[in-house]
């Protein structure tokens, strides 16, 4: 195996034995072939598409096997396979219609049997990408960026929001990656991947806002009740939904997890009264919280870690959409109705003592860009007068690492007359500190999920027009961003194509980066890793 698509692949170089994440060498090396079969089907929907044939199923499973693959989703080698015989199968299927002149090998090869798929896996690995280091360091950051881009345009369309030029530019990007491309080309083609990083956050923000309403402010109870609970993990508002009409009126409480936790803030969710609360932090630490929360837990999407061999919770865990783990059982039963049958969590539910306590007390989220345009004469009478001086975004991801200490230090460290602007499971960091407010204004202002980045973006690009300014690196923002997989990717590559520069990027910045992309990079964006939280202050100007 070979991966290093993830900040903590091994000695930032790459993984090769078996993955920082807990993925094995035989599920690291079939989702590369997944990504092969992908690479096959996209021959043929492009083509399908120029003759007038509909391929919106095949980009959906396209999609859905791209963020199968982003890291901790999807460690089930049995759902693996039968994506990847399902690309086959949707493959031959356009190929009886169509003809491609082409002839990369993904169009042709066949799985005959899952032993064969084990043996062609380690072909077509991310090394056989192009000879040319730079290159193939440009195509895996294209690559990684779409998987980024896969994740949101999933959330999206489960809400029945879609857009084909997003479909068109992920399917035309796997198959970039199968041909020769100068260095120029495939630079340009990484910030393109950017521009549909934006374009897929707005669909989303879109389709999240129009069937729940526009997030508030909100305080979130993060202790617990008196009723058995379901806690449900992951990034999809629509299993919530769907759980959350499911549980009305059966003496159970909903917790939301890590990335789960916006939810509390939008308006439609507010109305079922058995949203209880969040119970946790970020997703790493799911070992020891799963233990003490008693009930079920619902996996919608990645976050996932690996049982360890004393785990108790393994029977009372579930997965669904792109996420999987062979020791949990998967929600796939659908209702005549068309929702997930969620009826087996909610009768095991019933079965558990309510959680253990592990915290009190409440966290205020719902800074989406709405609420924020909404305080905007306040926020902007507060920079004016000096009391606010800088705006420090600080999204992205957490993880295990002892240096992401530096994001807890750098926000206990900043002045008191600096707001941070959050979003993603980067702020379990900061987001319980007493940080304390600003004229009112709270100093840790959370925007929500990773793909709620885009909200920092939409801020940053109206506080642009308002201020007047003919450039949005002018404005009193920093950008210091914590990244771990690739929704991360494409949120920064999202910056890069809007004009941000001086971004820092930590703990590491991404092994795919060779010397001469990181030069490439940093001579036309500036972007910087992280250094220590007294050099960076400096850096920003914070100091």
């Amino acid at each position: 195996m070979f991966c290093n698509q993830c900040q903590e692949t091994a000695k930032n170089t790459g993984c090769t034995v078996k993955g920082v994440c807990g993925k094995t060498e035989e599920t690291s090396n079939i989702q590369d072939l997944l990504m092969f079969a992908c690479q096959g089907l996209s021959y043929l929907t492009i083509e399908a598409r120029k003759q007038g044939i509909d391929t919106n199923a095949e980009s959906k499973h396209i999609t859905n096997c791209l963020f199968m693959t982003i890291t901790n989703a999807n460690f089930d080698d049995k759902s693996i396979i039968q994506a990847i015989k399902d690309c086959i199968s949707y493959r031959d299927n356009l190929k009886s219609k169509v003809k491609v002149s082409d002839n990369h090998p993904s169009i042709s090869w066949n799985a005959n049997s899952d032993a064969g798929i084990y043996d062609k896996a380690p072909e077509v690995g991310t090394l056989t990408y192009d000879t040319d280091k730079d290159i193939r360091g440009l195509k895996q950051y294209v690559l990684f960026g779409v998987k980024g881009i896969s994740a949101y345009a999933e959330h999206a369309f489960n809400l029945g929001f879609e857009e084909q030029e997003i479909y068109n530019f992920m399917e035309e990007s796997m198959v970039m990656i199968t041909k020769p491309i100068s260095l120029k080309d495939a630079f340009n083609w990484v910030v393109k991947t950017g521009e549909y990083g934006v374009k897929v956050m707005a669909l989303l923000d879109k389709a999240n806002t129009t069937a729940f309403g526009n997030p508030e402010i909100t305080k979130v109870n993060i202790g617990v009740g008196t009723n058995p609970g379901i806690l449900i993990s992951g990034h999809d508002l629509k299993d919530l939904e769907q759980l959350l009409i499911q549980t009305e009126g059966k003496g159970i409480d909903i917790y939301t997890h890590s990335e789960m936790l916006p939810a509390n803030a939008y308006p439609n969710f507010k109305k079922y009264k058995h949203l209880v609360g969040n119970y946790g932090n970020a997703w790493h630490r799911q070992i020891e919280e799963f233990e003490s929360f008693n009930g079920p837990v619902l996996f919608t999407t990645n976050c996932l870690v690996p049982p360890r061999k004393k785990t108790t919770y393994n029977d009372r865990i579930f997965t669904t959409g792109a996420a999987g783990m062979p020791e949990w059982k998967r929600i796939e039963k659908k209702l005549p109705n068309g929702h997930k049958d969620f009826s087996e969590i909610i009768e095991l539910a019933k079965t558990f003592a309510p959680p253990t306590e592990i915290e009190t007390g409440e966290i205020t989220i719902g800074f989406a860009h709405n609420q924020v345009l909404a305080l905007a004469d306040k926020v902007l009478d507060a920079v004016n007068s000096g009391a606010i001086k800088k705006l420090v975004v600080m999204s992205g991801c957490d993880a295990r690492q002892k240096s992401r200490e530096y994001y807890t230090e750098f926000a206990k460290q900043l002045p008191k007359d600096t707001v941070i602007l959050t979003s993603g499971c980067a702020k379990y960091r900061y987001n319980k500190l007493n940080l304390g407010d600003i004229n009112g204004i709270p100093r840790v202002l959370d925007a929500g999920q990773c793909n709620d980045s885009y909200s920092w973006a939409f801020v940053a690009l109206k506080l642009k027009e308002v201020l007047n300014l003919d450039d949005i690196n002018k404005l009193p923002i920093v950008f210091n961003i914590a990244w771990y997989e690739q929704k991360a990717i494409i949120v920064h590559l999202a910056l890069l194509y809007l004009g941000v520069k001086n971004t820092h990027v930590g703990p590491t910045l991404p092994a795919w980066l060779t010397p001469n992309l990181l030069e490439a990079v940093q001579k036309e964006f500036n972007v910087q890793t992280v250094k220590t939280v007294e050099e960076d202050m400096k850096i920003f100007g914070l100091a």
